[in-house]
């Protein structure tokens, strides 16, 4: 299931209505190759034009919102944790690890379920 996330407004998308860029595209790939471990989790790509990111948002239960972020240009992938209320300085998210370009699409999905697993954010 893919989402879009414009002007505050999150919908639903359908195959024909999904954006076709090619950050798009990398998240989609990812997310075919996940582990069913992740895909119990609610794994849900997601297109957050409001704060410019494509990422595949996991639901975990212990821990709230999970996404990986896909990079821009020569940046890397990053895990971030969403906080559902935020800390004292202000801050939403935290981020977990950064996952270098250089892993194909099979590895970048095999090194998040792993982390996300060895943490305790999938049970």
């Amino acid at each position: 299931m893919e989402l879009l996330i414009t002007d505050g407004i999150v919908g639903a998308l359908r195959d024909a209505e999904a954006p076709m860029t090619p950050l798009a595209v990398r998240a989609r790939t990812i997310a075919n190759l996940l582990p069913l471990m992740c895909v119990r989790a609610g794994a849900k790509i997601v297109h957050n034009f409001d704060r410019n990111y494509t990422a595949i948002r996991f639901e975990t239960k212990a821990a709230g919102p999970v996404i990986l972020e896909m990079p821009s240009d020569a940046g890397d992938y990053r895990l971030v944790q969403e906080l559902i209320d935020p800390r004292a300085d202000g801050t939403m998210e935290v981020e977990l690890r950064r996952i270098p370009q250089t892993y194909k699409p099979h590895g970048i999905a095999l090194i998040t379920a792993e982390f996300l697993r060895t943490r305790g954010f999938l049970k």
